[in-house]
């Protein structure tokens, strides 16, 4: 609502067919990746299947300073090393 009042707001039926379809494919692609991980729950211990899920975020922030040319801080890489190091503490404890 604030985005209305603040001058912000376009009609999404402005969109482009193009944008429409990649919306519609992001969201397909989300609803099957979230029954993929409640699948792998089912049949998988949580403690394994958790880290899988979230070694994401160090594949997002790879990719986007790789493709994206996002450039990140030293603290936010000290914190994307400390959330992968954490993910693969937990992946291969024994």
């Amino acid at each position: 609502m604030r985005f209305f009042f603040a001058g912000k707001w376009n009609n999404p039926f402005d969109l482009s067919s193009k944008t429409w379809w990649f919306l519609i494919l992001s969201g397909l692609a989300t609803g099957a990746s979230w029954l993929c991980y409640f699948r792998a729950l089912q049949i998988g211990d949580a403690s394994k299947v958790a880290p899988v899920d979230k070694f994401s975020l160090v594949l997002v922030a790879l990719f986007a300073f790789l493709f994206l040319d996002e450039r990140p801080s030293v603290r936010e890489w000290t914190g994307i090393f400390m959330v992968g190091s954490g993910i693969l503490i937990i992946a291969f404890k024994r």
